[in-house]
């Protein structure tokens, strides 16, 4: 029933939007929102333009799959999943335990692997602090990389104020870290290494397996922050080796809100709990489970496993259209990141000779950001691209340009077009790109200060 509502809707949506491009009436994403569709004026008062969405790095819609199955637990099956004593916490807890199946599923862990938490900051913080904490007395260094998400860092930063010694491995220009500089870092107190999958900023895919196959090796654990990883590329804990991983249900189309942390039995990583309280999942994450929001993560998971090679394929080939067509209409474009080892839905450009703030504020039209959504209200060139070594005129005319599930053809066309537009725009504005074209080199030229 729910479908065929969101199917009447979006037929309903029509309208050509700004400069003379359609961006589509969206089947499933367009219909999901409150507001008129993408480039499409509402009525009354209120009436705005929808941007179309292409920040899938910063957060996914709902899939309308994971919405029918998370309504009945909102409105009917609604018991605590941790009472024993009648069947409304049955029902509940059987929802949860069939997620965390579902999850387990996924990146084939076992089902008592899997610890639900509030999402991947909550996992990450878990991982971090909880494995660092408890095996301090022996152990009391840990090494991650300067690319990490933010909630990573700081982390680690909280652990050195706590004593901790920790190793912030430099990446190289491509985005990947140097295994042999990982190996030489690990000491014989070494409790963790913490390397992200696939980057939120850049998409750079780190060789986890060969992070993994090292660590084992020398006894170290292994934890991996997969929040955009999980559900888009194959992910197989034991193949690869991964100890403890963190996962996000809002960056694979489930609801905010709720995450999942593995953490492996056999053999078993041990780790300090952040907050007291029942014992829940098995003493690691006290509180109740929401069992809607697991439910969500759950369904978000196992449509991902079904999906997950048609959506790359897809996903892919959008990517390459949308490169392809900026490189091909405008110079001094530059790919930020490893095109070889890389997720393409998330594609980093920088373009030269324009400041990437006014560049967003052009293209009002499209959602899109310059970075991690977490540090977006910095002014501060990006710090991931700083450590790959770009420089800071390029880094601060860096956009990142996520496509998903719901991204369709038109609206990358639509995004490609205004793109193209405004750059050339902005580019004729700028006196830098005039003395460019004039052949006068930048970096030859002393810029005094007044």
């Amino acid at each position: 029933m729910l479908l065929l509502l969101l199917r009447r809707g979006a037929a309903l949506r029509g309208g050509r939007g700004p400069g003379g491009l359609s961006p589509p009436a969206r089947l499933l994403s367009a219909a999901q929102r409150p507001g008129p569709g993408p480039g499409e004026k509402g009525t009354g008062e209120d009436s705005t333009l929808r941007p179309l969405y292409m920040d899938v790095q910063a957060t996914t819609s709902l899939d309308p799959r994971v919405l029918d199955s998370m309504l009945p637990y909102l409105i009917h099956y609604y018991g605590n999943p941790h009472s024993r004593t009648h069947a409304y916490g049955w029902e509940s807890e059987s929802a949860v335990e069939r997620a965390r199946q579902q999850v387990a599923s996924l990146i084939g862990a076992d089902p008592r692997e899997i610890i639900f938490t509030s999402g991947a900051t909550e996992s990450n913080n878990l991982a971090i602090k909880g494995v660092a904490r408890f095996y301090k007395s022996r152990k009391k260094h840990v090494i991650t990389t300067q690319t990490e998400h933010k909630c990573v860092l700081d982390s680690c930063r909280y652990l050195e104020a706590e004593g901790f010694r920790i190793t912030y491995l430099p990446v190289k220009r491509n985005g990947l870290i140097d295994l042999k500089e990982l190996e030489d870092a690990i000491q014989p107190d070494t409790s963790l290494v913490s390397v992200m999958t696939v980057n939120n900023e850049i998409g750079v895919k780190q060789p986890i397996s060969d992070i993994g196959q090292l660590c084992s090796t020398r006894k170290v654990f292994f934890h991996t922050d997969a929040a955009q990883a999980v559900g888009k590329i194959p992910m197989d804990v034991n193949a690869l080796k991964i100890d403890l991983m963190s996962i996000s249900g809002h960056k694979i189309y489930g609801p905010k809100g709720v995450g999942a942390i593995y953490v492996r039995r056999r053999p078993r990583v041990r780790l300090e709990p952040l907050q007291s309280g029942g014992g829940q999942e098995r003493g690691m994450r006290s509180g109740t489970v929401p069992t809607p929001l697991v439910v969500g993560l759950g369904t978000a998971c196992e449509v991902a496993q079904q999906e997950m090679e048609y959506d790359y394929k897809r996903i892919s080939l959008l990517a390459d259209r949308l490169v392809t067509k900026i490189m091909t209409e405008i110079p001094d474009v530059v790919m930020n990141g490893d095109p070889e080892h890389h997720y393409p839905g998330c594609i980093n450009l920088s373009f030269a000779y324009v400041e990437g703030e006014s560049l967003l504020m052009a293209l009002k039209d499209v959602a899109l950001s310059s970075g991690s959504a977490c540090t977006s209200a910095s002014l501060e060139p990006s710090y991931v691209l700083r450590a790959i070594g770009t420089d800071e005129d390029l880094a601060h005319s860096s956009i990142r340009f996520g496509i998903g599930r719901f991204t369709t053809e038109e609206e990358v066309d639509y995004t490609v077009h205004k793109c193209i537009q405004h750059v050339k725009r902005l580019r004729a504005m700028s006196p830098l790109w005039e003395m460019v074209q004039d052949g006068i080199d930048l970096k030859s030229i002393k810029w005094t200060q007044h």
